[in-house]
């Protein structure tokens, strides 16, 4: 039998599902493992973690067929050798094929109290707390976001328009907010923080948090609630497994997106070595190959696949401007927030 479990449910694992019950042959199934019965969608937590969405707007149902099933919970352990999967209050499944697409979780670069002190937008039930953290700010409270990536400044833009009261701030280590992109971009959302009264604080070095404190060398910068978008990393499962890795800590994979050592165990998305920064579209671009890789090889047939080419970024400045990268060529204002809220309509038409 073909039996092709799949380990998380986000952009790559739904992909890798919703390809292959295209062209499931008769008796093959599939396994889906995930905490939750729908999927986040992550690219939109930023605004359930400011209150401008409901829970409900962000969640997509999974697929149902009679090919597939579904199991709950948290993977506990992958046994490569055995081609068993153990799962929290489940039975193990067992796999011929094994798909990992388990996602990230923040990366606190070793900085103590990081942890403990700091509100994560990582996953659905982190960002529902960090929801309900930044709603009990007090009037003319402050916020602090450590990190001043495209995470951060949605976080900020979007909490600005929801909470006009409390006075933000972010963090970074750079000198600027979207330090990666170019200058043009850089000085465009710098000037929307500056029309909208986010403060921009550079060259931060945090060396330690508590709580209601981020020390700063010798500096202390008081805060009521401190959200960190500054990093990720591999789920601490992925952590714990002993095969070859890059810098960042995810999985080396080949050209088809699989273990050297381990045929047929497959990685995709943010546990995955690729020569791009993690995205939903990569994951998305990354399960659509995989799925393409399990049919060929139900066909008996040699696998064939093109490079991954990504179309660009797209951020958002609140509900009414935006930016973006295509190629080379920044784009701002209107246009990419309303491009932004396309990609949104498509990713819950397609999966839904």
């Amino acid at each position: 039998m073909n039996k092709v479990v799949v380990l998380g449910g986000g952009y790559g694992g739904q992909m890798v599902v919703q390809e292959l019950l295209k062209q499931m042959p008769d008796g093959s199934r599939i396994v889906l493992v995930d905490r939750m019965p729908y999927q986040g969608l992550k690219t939109e937590y930023y605004a359930l973690a400011a209150g401008t969405v409901s829970d409900l707007e962000i969640r997509v149902n999974f697929p149902v067929h009679p090919q597939l099933q579904m199991v709950y919970g948290n993977v506990t352990e992958i046994d490569l050798e055995n081609k068993i999967v153990r799962v929290s209050r489940q039975e193990p499944v067992s796999y011929d094929s094994l798909v990992i697409a388990l996602g990230c979780t923040d990366n606190y670069h070793g900085i103590p109290g990081a942890a403990e002190h700091a509100c994560s937008i990582q996953s659905l039930s982190a960002t529902r707390r960090t929801f309900q953290q930044i709603n009990d700010i007090r009037p003319y409270g402050q916020l602090t976001i450590v990190g001043g990536g495209l995470s951060g400044v949605e976080v900020a833009a979007e909490l600005r328009e929801s909470r006009a009261d409390i006075n933000i701030r972010i963090l970074d280590r750079g000198n600027s907010v979207m330090s990666a992109f170019p200058g043009k971009l850089q000085e465009f959302v710098a000037s929307w923080f500056r029309q909208h009264d986010v403060e921009m604080c550079s060259h931060i070095g945090i060396t330690s948090l508590e709580n209601g404190v981020i020390h700063h060398g010798g500096s202390p910068i008081l805060t009521d609630v401190t959200v960190w978008t500054a990093g990720i990393q591999p789920v601490e499962l992925v952590q714990r497994m002993e095969l070859p890795k890059d810098p960042q800590g995810r999985l080396i994979v080949n050209e088809y997106h699989e273990l050297p050592s381990h045929p047929h165990v497959y990685v995709i998305g943010d546990c995955s070595s690729q020569p791009f920064s993690p995205s939903a579209q990569l994951a998305g671009a990354q399960g659509k190959q995989v799925a393409e890789v399990i049919s060929a090889r139900w066909e008996g047939k040699e696998p064939r696949l093109g490079p991954i080419k990504l179309k660009g970024v797209l951020g958002s400045l609140g509900k009414k401007a935006g930016f973006g990268l295509m190629g080379a060529t920044p784009l701002l204002g209107r246009i990419p927030r309303m491009l932004k809220s396309g990609v949104l309509w498509k990713s819950k038409r397609h999966f839904g």
